[in-house]
């Protein structure tokens, strides 16, 4: 980096609060991934332009893979219920999210991974929300290790308030409760309240409320949460990595 460039960094870092946006070294990777209300979400609606805008669409990579009515236990390998068992088919859309992944990114340097999780609604309705926050972090240390990289971060979109009389899905509030706890306890994580956007109107132009899924400008309103926290963990470790950097002897 040539003078000018450092100068010109350093009155971005001292204007955004210790990040130069635009000097990236490398790709900010975004792994989208979860079960229907995520594969109802678009990322070109919002999440894309509004990542893009903060970083610089030439480096970003968005990455989604989702399929509906299923359990944490379809990505996380380790999975085992509150009884101890551990089923047959576990695993399997992890590999099919990595392997979309992987080639996305070879030979490709990243200065930041990012995965957004929108799921738990199956895991409710099976009553195995004495293991789900033990799942997510689970899920956060198999990426990690896969990716070999120790700074992933991992966005939590909450459970909206649809089941929250815990009536057709029995553990719907313990897995809210999972969700914000394991958040808000590790740093590498944030969370995302949903409980505004399953009113209105859904894309096929039918009137919504409290419902499973989110009406056509709730989907939007994700994407937006979705950046604004994906963005915001980033500049943390760009802020804690510049403070790292700046208390090395010279």
């Amino acid at each position: 980096m040539n003078l000018l460039k450092t100068a010109t960094c350093f009155s971005l870092v001292l204007a955004m609060g210790g990040i130069c946006l635009g000097q990236s070294p490398g790709k900010h990777l975004f792994i989208l991934s979860g079960q229907s209300n995520m594969k109802g979400h678009r990322p070109d609606e919002a999440f894309t332009p509004a990542v893009s805008k903060a970083l610089g669409k030439e480096n970003v990579i968005v990455i989604q893979d989702a399929q509906g009515g299923q359990p944490i236990h379809r990505w996380y390998k380790q999975w085992k219920s509150p009884q101890g068992d551990q089923p047959k088919q576990i695993g399997d859309l992890y590999d099919r999210l990595m392997s979309k992944v992987k080639p996305a990114i070879k030979d490709q340097p990243l200065e930041s991974v990012t995965f957004l999780w929108m799921q738990g609604e199956n895991d409710a309705r099976q009553q195995w929300g004495a293991v789900y926050g033990d799942s997510l972090v689970g899920l956060h240390r198999q990426l990690s290790q896969d990716l070999k990289r120790d700074d992933v971060n991992f966005v939590i979109g909450r459970l909206s308030d649809c089941g929250n009389d815990n009536k057709r899905f029995k553990h719907w509030t313990m897995i809210r409760e999972a969700q914000v706890a394991t958040a808000d306890g590790n740093e590498q994580f944030a969370w995302v309240d949903t409980d505004d956007l399953n009113d209105g109107t859904n894309r096929s132009g039918k009137a919504i409320k409290n419902d499973l899924h989110y009406s056509a400008d709730g989907y939007k309103t994700l994407g937006k949460r979705f950046a604004e926290k994906s963005v915001g963990l980033i500049k943390k470790q760009q802020t804690k990595g510049s403070a790292e950097k700046s208390n090395l002897p010279q």
